[in-house]
């Protein structure tokens, strides 16, 4: 399996040559199906690692280690701003 930068990479070339509109249209649907799965799994992957992301956050600390939070100010202030 192809890594997310490379699968991205492709959707991106895919991306340019449809809007470049210099390839025949058969070519150009067959291109935009091939994208629209790529960007489905990226979009899915992306929402797997955010979940995962959002666990470790909201784990509890373990007794005597600084909450992730506290590591992460930028973090606490998104939490703080979305709680209210």
């Amino acid at each position: 399996m192809k890594s997310f930068e490379d699968r991205l990479k492709r959707l991106e070339e895919i991306s340019q040559q449809i809007r470049d509109g210099e390839i025949p249209l058969e070519k150009a649907a067959e291109l935009f199906e091939e994208g629209v799965t790529l960007a489905r799994g990226l979009e899915k992957e992306l929402n797997r690692i955010d979940r995962k992301v959002q666990q470790l956050i909201n784990e509890p600390a373990e007794p005597g280690e600084k909450p992730v939070l506290e590591l992460f100010p930028e973090l606490s202030e998104l939490t703080d701003t979305q709680s209210d």
